[in-house]
C-alpha cells in the first residue's frame, strides 16, 4: 500500500540531517579525538623537485616527541596504488611512497611525519628536521612537459608521458575531414582546482595492542575501499585487524574517496607507539596535500557538411597527472573521452589520450571527473560550428541531437543512452529564459555601457556505475526501520533519502528510519560514495531489501493475527488484515520470537549506468571598462528520470553549478613555470565563488525515466557541476563574438582575462 504522500519518494522531505548539524551539534573526524590524544604533523617539501638528505635525530631529543618517522623507517610498507588499467597495453606507474626518499617531486611531498604530546611540541620538531635541499630542474603544464629537453619527472617515463592511446577510427576520421564543407576548431584549457569542502581532511588512529587491531577515524567518502586499500596495498596486514570508521563528512567532492600518505603513517605511529594519534590538515596542507581536479589541454576540431550536419570529430586531449599517480587518476581523461560526443549523433570519431607528468599535486576525480571536461569540449565546440556556418547555438544542436526515436542508442565510443528527450529540454530552457527576447535586452544593456551575453549547454554524463552495493533493512526492537549500507554522505542528504525509500513502502515517517553509514564493523560491505551513484545503486538496494523485510513481516504477522500474508497490508508503522482493524504494530512484531532476525538483504550492481541530462543557459552582462562579468540569469532544465525527493535534488543541483561558475570565471591554480612553485596556495590568491557570484537559479526537471535502473532514477550529484562551466563560458564568449568579434577565452574568465581580450582587440583595429 502506498505510504502517506507527505513522506514518500518524490516528496520534498526537510533533511533530517541538518538539525544537529545547524545546531553545531554534527561529530566530525578532529570532534571524535580522545583528549589525550598524541598529535601529529607532516614535513612537507619547499621545493617542486629536489634531492634531499635528511636528519631527524636532533629533533627525535626535543620536549614531548614521540616518534618521527622518515623514508628508512618505513622501508616495509607499500606505496599508494593506483586502481586503474587497460585491460590491453597495461601500464607500469611510478611508485607512489608513504614518505619520499631521496627525491621530491612536488611542492608539498611529505618527507617527515611528526608525533609529539601537542602541535606546538610537533611544530618545534618539524623545525628542527635537518634537510639538505638541492633543487633541481622542475616542470609545470602538460604543454611545457611534453616539449623536447624538458625537465623529467621520472627516468623511466621519456617525454613525461605514462600513456598515449587512441580511441576510435584515425583513418576514418581524416577521410571524413577531407570531405567536410567546412571544419571548426577550439584550442581550450580546462584549469586545475582545489576540492575546497569546508572539512578539511582529518584522521584519527587507536590500537589495541591485545587484539593487535587498529581503528582509524577519518572523515572519507568510502571506509570500506579506505580500509581495503589501507590494509592489503601499504600496510599489508590482513582487513580483519582495521576497524574504518567515517563519522559526519564534511564535503568530499570525490577528493575524500581516496587514501592518503597521513592514514597509512598514523596506523604506524598508533602501532608502534599503542597510544592514539590525531592528524588535521590546515588550509595550507589542503593545497599542497590534496588531490587536485581537472587539468586538462585539448584542441577539438568537427568536420561540418554544409547544412550543419557533423560529419566527424577529432580530439587531442591531454591530462595532467602530477607527479604521482593518484587512485583513479588515468582513468578520469580517458574515461571521460568516452562522452565527448555529447548529446550529438556523431558516427566517426578520434581520440587521442595523452597522460602526462608534471612537478605539481597528484590530480584525481573532481565532481563529474572527467565527464566536465568532455561537456565543456563538445560543448564550446559546438558553439564554434554554429559561429562557423553563421548558424545559431540551438538551430545547429536541433540539427545533430540523437532523436528519441533513435533510443537506445549506442555512441560511437560504445556508450548506451537508453532514455531521454534532448531537444524538449532546451526548448523548455530557452522558453523559461525568454530567449526570444534576448536581443531587446542587449539593446537595455548597451544603453548602460555594458555588453550582454546568452549562452547554452545540453550536456550528458555516464554515472551509477561504482558495482555491487549491499543494503540491510532491519526491524529494530522498539519498531523503528534501521538501514545499514556502505555508501557514505559527505552532505548529500542520504539519510532523508534512504528514510523516504522505506516509507514508501511502510509509510513510517523518516524519524523512525535510521541510516547506518560508513563503519566496517557494523557494515560487511561498500562501495562509498562517488560517481553520483548513491541512489541509482544504493537506492535500489534499499527499495529491494525493504521489500525483502516487508514480506518476512508479513510472514511473522501473519501467525500472530492467525491469517495468511497474502490478506496483509504494512502502512503507518503497522501490519494489517486488510479492510479490518485488526494489526500488529512493528514493535509487538519485534517482540514476538524470530522478531529480531527480520533483516531484509539486497544487493545491486547498476553495470548499465545512468545518462542524465539537461540544458543549462546563462545570461551575463560585462563590464568592458573593467571586465567584470556578471550572472543575470540562469535555467537549468534537467532530465534526472525519477526525482526521489526535489528539495535534496534542488540542493545538489545549486551546489554544483556554483561550483561550475567558480571554475568558469576564477578558480585555477598556478604553478610558477620556471620553479614549479604554488602561487596560488591560499585563499588569499585562490578565489572562491560567494553566493553574490551566482543569481537565483531557475531548475526544473523534463524527466524521463531511464529504463535500466529499476527505480528509474538517473544519478544527480555532479551534474549542476558539468552542464555550468560551458554554459557560463558560452555566454561570455557569445557577447564578446558580437560586440568584438572575440570567439575565444579560456577559464577562468577574470575580469582581468576579459578586460586584455578587449584591449588587444581596440588595440588591433586600431593600428
Amino acid at each position: 500500500m502506498a505510504a502517506p504522500i507527505k513522506f514518500g519518494v518524490g516528496q520534498s522531505v526537510l533533511r533530517k540531517e541538518d538539525d544537529a548539524l545547524i545546531r553545531g551539534k554534527g561529530r566530525y573526524t578532529d570532534d571524535t579525538a580522545p583528549q589525550a590524544s598524541l598529535h601529529a604533523l607532516v614535513l612537507r617539501s619547499p621545493h617542486a623537485h629536489a634531492k634531499f638528505t635528511i636528519d631527524a635525530s636532533k629533533a627525535r631529543t626535543l620536549p614531548g616527541v614521540a616518534l618521527i618517522l622518515t623514508a628508512d623507517d618505513i622501508a616495509d610498507l607499500g606505496g599508494l596504488p593506483c586502481l586503474f588499467n587497460f585491460e590491453v597495453d597495461p601500464f607500469t606507474g611510478p611508485p607512489y611512497p608513504i614518505l619520499a626518499k631521496d627525491e621530491v617531486r612536488h611542492v608539498g611531498d611529505a618527507v617527515a611525519f611528526v608525533v609529539a604530546d601537542s602541535i606546538d611540541h610537533a611544530r618545534d620538531a618539524i623545525e628542527a628536521i635537518n634537510v639538505n635541499w638541492t633543487p633541481l630542474p622542475a616542470v609545470s603544464g602538460v604543454a611545457n612537459a611534453v616539449k623536447p629537453g624538458a625537465p623529467q619527472v621520472w627516468p623511466d617515463k621519456p617525454g613525461n608521458i605514462l600513456f598515449d592511446v587512441p580511441i576510435g577510427d584515425k583513418k576514418a576520421t581524416e577521410e571524413a575531414f577531407a570531405k567536410a564543407h567546412a571544419v571548426a576548431e577550439i584550442s581550450i584549457v580546462n584549469p586545475r582546482v582545489v576540492a575546497s569542502f569546508m572539512e578539511t581532511r582529518a584522521a584519527v588512529c587507536e590500537y589495541d595492542a591485545k587484539r593487535d587491531h587498529l581503528t582509524l577515524t577519518a572523515g572519507s567518502q568510502g571506509s570500506h575501499r579506505l580500509r581495503d586499500i589501507l590494509c592489503q596495498n601499504v600496510l599489508k596486514i590482513p582487513t580483519d585487524k582495521m576497524r574504518v570508521i567515517c563519522p559526519d563528512v564534511g564535503g568530499g567532492f570525490g577528493t575524500k574517496l581516496f587514501p592518503y600518505r597521513e592514514y597509512a603513517l598514523l596506523a604506524v605511529a598508533a602501532r608502534k607507539l599503542k597510544k592514539t594519534v590525531r592528524w588535521a590538515a590546515d588550509r595550507s596542507e589542503h593545497f599542497v596535500g590534496d588531490a587536485q581536479g581537472r587539468d586538462n589541454v585539448t584542441t577539438a576540431r568537427m568536420a561540418l557538411a554544409e547544412d550543419g550536419k557533423f560529419l566527424a570529430m577529432d580530439v587531442d586531449l591531454m591530462g595532467d597527472m602530477g607527479a604521482y599517480l593518484s587512485t583513479f587518476a588515468p582513468y578520469i581523461p580517458h574515461g571521460g573521452a568516452g562522452m565527448l560526443p555529447g548529446l550529438y549523433d556523431i558516427q566517426t570519431f578520434h581520440c587521442r589520450v595523452r597522460t602526462v607528468f608534471t612537478h605539481t599535486v597528484p590530480v584525481d576525480a573532481y565532481r563529474g571527473a572527467g565527464r566536465p571536461e568532455a561537456a565543456y569540449v563538445i560543448e564550446r565546440l559546438v558553439d564554434a560550428c554554429a559561429r562557423k556556418l553563421d548558424m545559431t547555438p540551438d538551430a545547429i544542436r536541433r540539427k545533430n541531437f540523437i532523436q528519441p526515436k533513435q533510443l537506445p542508442y549506442k555512441t560511437i565510443t560504445g556508450k548506451i543512452y537508453d532514455s531521454g528527450d534532448f531537444a524538449a529540454h532546451m526548448k523548455r530552457a530557452m522558453d523559461v529564459a525568454n530567449w526570444k527576447e534576448f536581443p531587446k535586452r542587449v539593446k537595455a544593456a548597451k544603453k548602460e555601457g555594458l555588453v550582454r551575453g546568452i549562452g547554452m549547454s545540453s550536456y550528458v554524463e555516464i554515472c551509477g556505475t561504482m558495482g555491487d552495493e549491499t543494503a540491510n533493512v532491519r526491524l529494530d526492537p522498539n519498531g523503528d526501520i534501521l538501514v545499514l549500507i556502505g555508501t557514505q554522505s559527505s552532505g548529500q542528504g542520504h539519510q532523508t533519502a534512504y528514510a523516504q525509500i522505506v516509507a514508501e513502502q511502510f509509510g513510517v515517517p523518516p524519524e523512525r528510519v535510521h541510516v547506518h553509514q560508513g563503519d566496517t564493523a557494523e557494515i560487511a560491505t561498500g562501495l562509498g560514495t562517488g560517481g553520483s551513484a548513491s541512489i541509482p545503486t544504493g537506492g535500489v538496494s534499499v527499495q529491494r531489501a525493504t521489500t525483502e523485510l516487508g514480506k518476512q513481516m508479513k510472514v511473522l504477522a501473519a501467525e500472530a493475527l492467525e491469517t495468511s500474508a497474502a490478506d496483509l497490508e504494512i502502512n503507518n508503522g503497522v501490519v494489517r488484515i486488510a479492510g479490518t482493524d485488526r494489526s500488529i504494530s512493528f514493535a509487538d512484531l519485534a517482540k514476538r520470537p524470530g522478531g529480531d532476525k527480520l533483516n531484509g538483504s539486497a544487493t545491486f550492481n547498476s553495470a548499465d549506468g545512468t545518462y542524465p541530462n539537461g540544458t543549462h543557459i546563462a545570461e551575463v552582462e560585462i563590464d568592458p571598462a573593467t571586465g567584470i562579468v556578471r550572472i543575470v540569469n540562469y535555467v537549468i532544465v534537467d532530465d534526472f528520470g525519477v526525482t526521489l525527493n526535489p528539495l535534496l535534488l534542488a540542493g545538489q543541483v545549486h551546489g554544483g553549478v556554483m561550483q561550475g561558475i567558480g571554475q568558469a570565471l576564477m578558480e585555477r591554480v598556478v604553478y610558477s613555470p620556471t620553479d614549479g612553485q604554488l602561487i596560488t596556495g591560499t585563499y588569499m590568491d585562490y578565489a572562491l565563488p560567494r553566493a553574490a557570484d551566482g543569481v537565483a537559479f531557475h531548475f526544473e526537471t523534463h524527466n524521463i525515466p531511464c529504463k535500466t535502473n529499476p527505480m528509474g532514477v538517473k544519478g544527480a550529484g555532479e551534474a549542476g557541476a558539468i552542464g555550468s562551466c560551458p554554459a557560463v563560458v558560452n555566454a561570455i564568449v557569445e557577447g564578446l563574438w558580437r560586440e568584438y568579434k572575440i570567439d575565444h577565452i579560456d577559464m577562468p574568465a577574470t575580469p582581468e582575462r576579459v578586460w586584455i581580450a578587449i584591449r588587444e582587440h581596440q588595440r588591433r583595429h586600431s593600428l
